[in-house]
């Protein structure tokens, strides 16, 4: 008897049945007419990117032993829960809210790259969620340490910095990258 397992984790879980999301890629840059969400005029924030890993896996086994496992894992972009107070934002803002979506897909890499050295094993279920866990908690520590260096976008020198170093990071982690 054949089992396959699938499970799909989202980063950011919405209510709605149909998600629109943008997923990662190198070639599509964000633009200001996709922050489509209702904007938050209780917050200073002049724009918000809403932006998350989804992530699904099957795994192959037979009796009491694991023959192999597939797993998808994507960065993506949510237009209708990201916004903008379009009176107050300019270019230098959409790079800020751009890096956040490649801080997302940086951490997506890094979860398939963490996801090459498991092996099939009985207790790989766990291992992918505890996996997805943890990715999930470094993308949001890095999310935060982002906004607060760079005082969210006001900071020039801590934002080339960290415009600088994702890009080495992603550099380095190409051949994890997202497919389009």
């Amino acid at each position: 008897m054949v089992k396959f397992i699938s499970v799909l984790s989202l980063f950011i879980l919405f209510q709605s049945d149909v998600i629109e999301e943008v997923s990662w890629s190198e070639n599509y840059k964000l633009a200001w007419s996709d922050f489509r969400g209702a904007p938050n005029n209780q917050t200073d924030a002049v724009a918000i990117t809403a932006s998350g890993i989804t992530f699904s896996y099957s795994i192959k086994k037979t009796a009491d032993k694991v023959h192999g496992f597939r797993t998808l894992v994507k960065a993506h972009f949510y237009p209708e829960h990201s916004w903008c107070k379009k009176e107050m934002v300019d270019n230098h803002i959409l790079k800020h809210e751009q890096l956040h979506f490649d801080i997302t897909e940086l951490h997506a890499r890094l979860f398939r790259q963490q996801i090459t050295k498991l092996k099939p094993n009985l207790d790989l279920d766990n291992q992918l969620n505890q996996l997805h866990q943890s990715i999930n908690e470094q993308l949001s520590l890095m999310q935060n340490s982002y906004d607060e260096e760079t005082n969210h976008s006001i900071n020039a020198e801590a934002q080339i910095k960290w415009q600088d170093n994702i890009a080495k990071q992603l550099k380095t982690l190409e051949k994890f990258k997202s497919k389009s």
